[in-house]
């Protein structure tokens, strides 16, 4: 499971003119998966995001989480996290789970995260053309692989 974390002044996802959802200050997180992912996954992933310190303490020093800023979070699903790019110029989406094993994965995701962290996620809508707009704040971007762990 991978995703890409932005700090935020602002962002939002609007499906066909509509927007589906809206946050201030806070994460959008782009959330890819991929076959091998589990329940670890999400787990691993939900506590790092709501602890990750990247927001600015009083001396200026990127010491908060999103929790202590009682910031907002925003969650889209994006299966291009897992492009193979190796090969030609045609990306290849193999690596990306089928939305039968991505769909659960991504909703506990969005659930364990609201759990975690205490704070109800926005959310696009997964497997839809979005358009995703944001202000990153920074710019702070992370990407954190749960293959990855740090230990």
């Amino acid at each position: 499971m991978r995703v890409v974390i932005q700090r935020v002044k602002r962002s939002s996802v609007t499906i066909d003119g509509e927007v589906v959802g809206s946050i201030g200050a806070g994460l959008m997180i782009l959330l890819g998966i991929e076959p091998a992912d589990t329940s670890a996954d999400v787990d691993y992933l939900t506590g790092k995001i709501s602890k990750l310190r990247i927001f600015d303490d009083e001396n200026g020093v990127m010491n908060r989480s999103v929790m202590d800023v009682e910031g907002e979070l925003l969650v889209v699903s994006q299966f291009t996290l897992f492009a193979q790019t190796s090969h030609g110029n045609r990306p290849s989406y193999i690596r990306a789970a089928r939305p039968k094993q991505a769909i659960p994965l991504y909703e506990e995701f969005v659930a364990k995260l609201a759990a975690t962290s205490g704070i109800q996620p926005q959310t696009g809508r997964f497997g839809a053309m979005m358009d995703v707009e944001l202000i990153n704040d920074g710019p702070v971007t992370i990407i954190i692989d749960s293959r990855e762990k740090d230990f």
